[in-house]
């Protein structure tokens, strides 16, 4: 190689490797670093004891709640409601369960299941959550204190489903995304630093979903995805700009429901979305220039309800819908959309949530609170151990974590820590 083209060369993969650490949104928030379910976990146990994994401690004042928590550091961050349920409280605590601080910072949904949903996004030294009534938080890790807030709901006038606002904040670059949905505007980009306006999305007139969006790069550009309850949309990061709209549910016309909970999964180009009561999961193939997509497959036996799925070596898997109470666990190829397995759990399980950490899948039942240690495997659904959450009150719908070789579980004010390596 020439002197100057190596010169070139070392330029080239210095600006993109500047590129790809400025794509990447906060590690530190829903479903983990990657905001996918995966947990970059190693030497953890591949089998737990008859009884379970030893648990390191428990505490029941989480408040109520089906967020996950976040851990930074030595600390660990949670949101909940308060005692007499009328206010959504952030609390920390340290790594052996003892709570450092609450704070209110916002109103719950006020009607079906208030319980608060957001998982906190932590960016340095600060925390962003937003409120089932759609407040934009930020507050100081350090203490607990408010910085600013935003009341997303009235301010962008956001068209709720029944369930009002479910979303864990995207943070990236100098911004905060909040996706209001409604006829003032789709999705918001707020100043991470002072909650100013940055850019507001066109309306598109839909009610809003219960989607974490997700930052992705293709192509050397980035694009947010998220959804509404009618549509999933492709957004420019830097403008709010809708870029591409998919609302094909294959239902003979029908509109999506208005029920989506789920963040998609992306890889290589290709966006897999996936929502219960029986509609479709999808997987879409992004164009170069990220402004379309087009099907490429669709698969009706996985309907995740609201437990979240993981792509482990070509594979998704994940819980399907048959009603509120009851779900099988799900095998589906990411390339061709074939289910390699629907299976009951058995013994009264149902569905629940999923996250995979070291080559193993863990597993959350939603209705007796049973956990399940799972070998990854399209040919069968392969569980090598289990023990029950019996503490708490409420579905189990708190999505597990992974940390430092911790297990943490949460079901309602009840919160716990399991050591699995």
């Amino acid at each position: 190689m020439k002197k100057n083209s190596w010169k070139v060369y070392t330029l080239a993969v210095l600006l993109a490797g500047l590129a790809a650490g400025a794509s990447a949104q906060s590690p530190n928030g829903w479903r983990g670093p990657t905001h996918d379910g995966i947990y970059p976990e190693t030497g953890l146990l591949k089998q737990w004891p008859t009884a379970g994994p030893e648990k390191l401690w428990e505490t029941l004042d989480a408040g109520k709640g089906y967020s996950s928590p976040v851990i930074v550091g030595d600390r660990i961050y949670l949101t909940g409601m308060n005692e007499d349920e009328t206010k959504e409280i952030f609390s920390a605590y340290s790594l052996d369960g003892k709570k450092i601080y609450s704070v209110v910072y916002g109103t719950p949904w006020e009607k079906s299941y208030p319980e608060t949903r957001t998982t906190p996004t932590i960016d340095g030294d600060k925390a962003y959550v937003i409120s089932g009534s759609g407040e934009i938080v930020c507050l100081n890790t350090a203490d607990g204190k408010i910085v600013w807030s935003v009341n997303g709901g009235v301010d962008f006038a956001r068209k709720t489903g029944n369930w009002g606002t479910s979303e864990c904040p995207l943070v990236y670059d100098n911004k905060v995304i909040y996706t209001p949905s409604g006829d003032q505007t789709t999705m918001v980009a707020l100043d991470k630093e002072t909650g100013a306006v940055i850019w507001k999305s066109e309306p598109l007139g839909d009610s809003g979903a219960y989607i974490s969006p997700i930052l992705i790069s293709y192509k050397g550009k980035r694009q947010i995805i998220g959804g509404t309850g009618q549509s999933y949309i492709g957004v420019d990061p830097e403008t709010g700009h809708i870029q591409w709209r998919f609302t094909d549910w294959g239902r003979d016309g029908k509109p999506g429901g208005g029920i989506a909970p789920n963040s998609p999964l992306f890889k290589d180009g290709r966006v897999f979305f996936c929502q219960g009561y029986n509609i479709n999961s999808v997987m879409l193939q992004l164009a170069d220039d990220l402004n379309s997509v087009s099907l490429v497959w669709r698969n009706t036996d996985l309907d995740t309800h609201h437990g979240g799925y993981v792509l482990v070596d070509g594979t998704i898997y994940g819980s399907n819908w048959i009603n509120n109470n009851q779900g099988r666990w799900v095998a589906v190829d990411w390339e061709t959309g074939e289910t390699k397995y629907d299976t009951d759990w058995g013994s009264g399980r149902s569905k629940g949530s999923i996250i995979a950490a070291d080559g193993m899948l863990y597993i959350y039942d939603e209705r007796r609170g049973a956990v399940g240690l799972v070998k990854p495997d399209p040919a069968k659904f392969d569980v090598v151990s289990t023990f029950r959450v019996t503490k708490g009150e409420g579905p189990h719908w708190a999505h597990p974590v992974i940390k430092d070789g911790v297990l943490y579980l949460r079901h309602g004010n009840a919160f716990m820590a399991y050591k699995v390596k």
